[in-house]
Formats: C-alpha cells, structure tokens, sequence
C-alpha cells in the first residue's frame, strides 16, 4: 500500500502494459510454425522426447541444429513443451509470451536502476520514465519475431540472463558506492563479489539458450563507462571535474571478464572467418557484409523507432548487398552517419551519459552479428536487447517534468510513437495467428523476396492437401514461379514445384529441373538448399514421388561439385543412393564421408551402422558403436547404442 501511496502511477501503468501486451499478442497465438521453426522443432524428433527420463532429456538439450554450442536451455524448453502439450503451437508461442512479459518486468527493474544511477540527476520521474521504457520495449513491433516465431525463444531466454545480469551488476556497483548501505565501505566487497557474479554466471546461462549472450560482459561495461566511470561517485558528487581515481578492482575484473575471452574468441574464430571457402555459400564475402551492415544498422534504428509494415518484412532477402562505399550510395551515407552516432554518444557521455548509455547499448548490440561472424545479414530478433538500448535514450528525454522546454510537444510525440507500435503490432499479430493470412501478409510486404514468394506458394501447397482440382493448387503456381525466378533465389522453389506436381501424379517441366541444377552447380549449397534435397530423397525413397534417377543424380552432383561438401549433404546423397538408387557402395562412401566431415553428429554413425549390418559388415559395425558411445553424454544414446548392438549377431547365433 506505502508503494501504491507514493507512486500509484507506476503500478497502474505497469498493470496497464502488460493487459495490452497480453491483448495484442493473443490472437498471434493461434497461428503455426514458420521457415527455421520446422528444422528446429517440428521435424527435430530430439526435442519430441518419449518421457521425461534423464537420458532423454540430455539427448533434447543436445539436439539443436542451429549452432555447434546446441543451446541446450532452450532445447530444453522446447523438450518440456512437448512432453506437457505435444506439439501444438499454440503453448509453444504461449511460454514465449510469458518470457516476454518476464523481460518486460525486467526491463523496469534495470530502467529504473540506471536513472536512479545516472550522475546528471535529471530524472525527479523515475518510475513512471521506467514504466514507459519497459511499455513501449513490450510492444515495439520489430520484437514481435521473439514472442511468435517459436524458434526466437532462443533469442528471449538468453536476454532474460542478460537482464538479470545486468540489473545484478547496477545494483552491485550502487552497493559498492555506498548507494545501499550506510556507509560505502559496508559494502564494497560484497558488491564487488555481486557484480563479478552477475556478469559472469548469467553470461554462462544465457550462452546455453543462445551465444548473444556472450555480450553481458560489454553491456556492463557500457554500463560502467557512462554512469559509474571505473569507481567515481555519482549521485552524491559535488565537484565533477575533479580527478578521481579509479578503481583498480574493477578495471582488473573487466580485463578478466571481457577482455581475456575477447582475445581468446577472435583467436579461435578469425582463421576461419579469413578462409575465402568459410563464404563460399553465401551471396557476400567479409569486405561486402561490413559494407552492408552499415545500411542495416542504420535501418534497425528506423525499424524500431519509426516501422512501417513493409520493412518489417520477416525476410529480408531481397536486400541489396553493398559492394563498395557508393553502390549503393547509402553504404558511404550510412557509415557517416553511424560514425556522427558514435560521436554524439561522446559528446553525450557528460551532459546526459544514459542517453550515450542508450546508444552505446545498441550499438554494441550489433558488435556480435553485425560485424565479421559469416551469418545471414538480416534480421529482426537480432535487436531484441538493441531496441532497448534505442529506447533509453530517446524516453527519458520526451518524459520530462512539466517545467522543462515543450513538454507538451514532446509528449504528443512520445504517445503517438506508443500507440503507432501498438496498433502495428496489433495488427501483425492479428496476421500471425493463421497460417495462411501470414503467408499472403508476408508476401506482399516483400514482393521481390524469394522466401516469401516461396513461403506462400508453399502455404497454398499445404492447403490444396495435395488434390489437383483444389483452388490452392493453381494459386501455387505463381508465387513460385516467381520465387524460382527472383535474384539469389535457393532451390526452394524448384523443390516445391517439382515435388507438388510428383505428388499429384502432374507433369513437372523440365525447366524446373534445370534451373535447380543451374543453381546448384552455379553456388554452394546453403542449408534451404540440402533440405531441399532432403525433401525430395525422402519422397522419393517413400515412394510418393516418381522423380526422375538421371535429374536427381545430376542435381546431387551438381551440388557435391563444389570443395568442402557438408556432411548433411553427403549423408542425403549417401540416403538417395542407398535407397533409391540401390548403389550400396556408393551410399556407404557418403556416409563414411559424413561421419569424417561431422564425427560428432550421432546420425551419421547410426545411419552408417545400419548400412554396414545390412552387409554383414560387423566389425565395422562395432566400430561405429564405439563412436556412438564416446558421444553419448548422459546416456542420451543409449537405446540407439542398443539397437545397434541388436544388430549384430551373437557369437553362438553365428
């Protein structure tokens, strides 16, 4: 009650976003998986575990495709929503919510512990500015990815460490200045034990959900940059231009944290990321992706303060990647005015440092995938902690006390941004929760993106439930077809052409298979391209497509043509072969050269295995089971272990 007496506002304001958060995202809830959700979750049978027992459970946290790290948290996650409500969408996106709100909160918490810690002392509104920041951060529409693009929980979890880690560290460094204790040196080492603490253990959580968390330790150094300056007094200075000197612990804890991992993660990563073939499946090499990401980051800022439905697209492959500072000429544009940015954040630093705060957090946001890690350029989650940085600087500086210079016009501006972000996101998710409606948003937002050319033509594939006379069927056609023939196009849409066609017992053109081996031979197969060929293989080998041997069999030489094949490619090839095929030698090499490429894929030896014991090959088979038990971490393997062991006769059978 003494709370509610003393700031009603705030409790009123925060029960009020959460309501409408709840209100906009819900009718997103409805809607089904999409693009990275398929691999990730649907068709990733280690995350559908049978029970809950320990072995199962390892073998779920070990079962991601997305990273060599396995995010085992979030695995996890996706395991527990399967084992309590299988594999409806619906719960998944709805734990995801939840983790929203629970950043939500938390973003109140840290928003109202670094204005409370901001040395300029110009915020007497403490709570309600902090109450507005964790608001407008909940329903900004270039986080709507993070709630109801299931796979982004990833995203979300390893920022819930974050901002636990973050906000334990403000209040460890305000302990050590004395800020909540008597006396400064009361607790001057427990808050130094709190902030290492708070850096280093949810840096270590986070990194099991995704490995953006890595960044806590650079977010707490910003933190410590703009507002506590290595050991200064902040709130209770009175003469700021004094020297003060610094403290020593602090500065030894950052090159402990941060600087040391630093050192050591360049060292692993720059031999690769300097290999020409490291970019051999991508549509940019390291030069043209720094050039490029300079326009992007600057688009984020505008996509998160000012979005409109067509730049929040979903996919993004349709941009045009800089290959020098005047082609296009917004590349030299954007890099002058990323580096007015940085110089603004300077100069901001001592007159109004949670605004530089606020920038320097999102800009070292786009440290990780903005720079030289050879990811995909584009994409929204990516500014999930980002947008809150943005948000801390602009907030405060439009809830300003009544007595400051326009308030009025700067409250106008602060609610129409609010109720702008609201009403987009409203209407977003209103297209989220059904497949279909999705399906056609996305497209029109992205007329020249192949993926969303594609996603809708293979919507209507799912819809026509494979009948020819079915309206979605013709629909299929178009968007396709003009997927297949879009710039940087993947095999995609070939795949989907041919496949619905061979389903449906229709003619397939043989332009379709020509344009999907020109594209195979053309570059290297990125990973839509090899689930392609997965698709196929498994039709094919189930025998619901009668697609042509000699087409297949150029297409997967077309691919394997390039150096370095990956080991799933080789693995599929060595699939088609085996069973469609029937070239058992032939199967047998590419799976022998999947389990060299990726010794640590546990699919590969089972597969391999099974070959071998068709052959009578035991001995050989005993092999591969030792292989399979070295990996098999928390007896995740065992019943595979089993059943290849069955496999193999016993002595007295013969």
């Amino acid at each position: 009650m003494d709370l509610l007496r003393r700031s009603p506002w705030r409790l009123l304001t925060l029960l009020g976003a959460f309501a409408i958060t709840l209100a906009v995202y819900w009718p997103g809830l409805s809607g089904g998986f999409l693009f990275d959700d398929y691999p990730n979750i649907v068709d990733n049978k280690g995350v559908q575990p049978h029970d809950a027992s320990f072995p199962s459970l390892v073998g779920a946290a070990l079962a991601s495709p997305a990273s060599e790290f396995k995010r085992p948290l979030s695995s996890l996650s996706f395991a527990v929503n399967y084992l309590t409500t299988g594999i409806d969408p619906y719960w998944m996106k709805l734990t995801n919510l939840l983790i929203h709100l629970l950043n939500g909160w938390l973003v109140y918490l840290l928003s109202m512990a670094l204005l409370r810690s901001d040395p300029s002392g110009r915020h007497p509104r403490t709570p309600l500015i902090a109450a507005l920041i964790a608001t407008g951060w909940m329903l900004l529409p270039i986080n709507l990815t993070a709630v109801l693009y299931v796979v982004q929980r990833m995203e979300s979890m390893a920022n819930l460490f974050v901002l636990l880690g973050l906000l334990g560290y403000v209040t460890g460094r305000r302990r050590m200045l004395g800020y909540l204790t008597d006396h400064a040196s009361g607790g001057t080492w427990r808050g130094l034990i709190l902030c290492a603490a708070s850096i280093t253990i949810p840096t270590v959580l986070g990194i099991l959900a995704k490995e953006t968390a890595v960044m806590l330790p650079l977010y707490a150094l910003l933190v410590e940059w703009t507002l506590f300056r290595f050991g200064r007094p902040i709130q209770a200075q009175h003469d700021a231009s004094s020297p003060q000197r610094a403290d020593l612990r602090m500065i030894g804890l950052f090159l402990l944290v941060l600087a040391l991992p630093m050192v050591v993660g360049l060292a692993w990563l720059l031999p690769g990321v300097l290999r020409p073939e490291t970019w051999a499946a991508r549509d940019f090499t390291l030069g043209t992706r720094l050039l490029s990401e300079a326009r992007i980051v600057v688009d984020y800022i505008t996509w998160t303060l000012l979005p409109t439905p067509g730049a929040l697209s979903f996919y993004h492959d349709d941009f045009q990647v800089s290959t020098g500072l005047l082609s296009p000429w917004s590349t030299l544009v954007c890099m002058a005015f990323l580096a007015a940015l940085i110089t603004l954040m300077l100069w901001l630093r001592r007159s109004r440092p949670l605004a530089a705060l606020g920038i320097a957090l999102f800009l070292g946001c786009q440290l990780l995938t903005g720079t030289i890690l050879p990811l995909e350029l584009i994409y929204e989650h990516r500014n999930y902690f980002a947008s809150f940085g943005l948000l801390l600087a602009i907030v405060p500086l439009l809830a300003v006390p009544r007595d400051s210079l326009l308030p009025l016009p700067r409250y106008a501006l602060l609610t129409g941004l609010i109720l702008c972000w609201t009403v987009l996101t409203a209407l977003t998710a209103c297209a989220w929760g059904n497949p279909l409606r999705l399906a056609e948003d996305l497209a029109a937002r992205a007329p020249q993106s192949p993926r969303a050319q594609y996603e809708l033509g293979r919507t209507y594939i799912i819809y026509s439930h494979y009948d020819p006379a079915s309206p979605f069927t013709r629909l299929a056609y178009v968007p396709l077809e003009n997927a297949a023939a879009l710039p940087n196009s993947s095999i995609l849409p070939e795949q989907a052409l041919i496949f619905m066609n061979a389903r449906m017992g229709l003619p397939i053109k043989e332009a379709w298979w020509d344009s999907m081996i020109a594209k195979l031979r053309a570059h290297k197969p990125g990973v839509q391209d090899e689930s392609s060929l997965g698709a196929l293989t498994q039709c094919a080998r189930e025998e619901r497509c009668d697609l042509p041997k000699q087409h297949m069999t150029e297409a997967f030489l077309a691919a394997l043509s390039h150096p370095h094949p990956s080991a799933r490619l080789l693995a599929t090839y060595g699939d088609y072969a085996w069973n469609v095929l029937d070239e058992h030698a032939l199967g047998l090499q590419m799976l022998s050269d999947a389990t060299t490429t990726a010794p640590g894929e546990p699919a590969y030896h089972i597969t391999l295995a099974r070959m071998l014991a068709a052959q009578g090959r035991y001995a050989e088979v005993e092999k591969q089971i030792a292989a399979l038990q070295s990996l098999n971490t928390g007896g995740r393997l065992e019943r595979d272990i089993a059943s290849m062991r069955a496999l193999v006769p016993t002595e007295s059978g013969g």
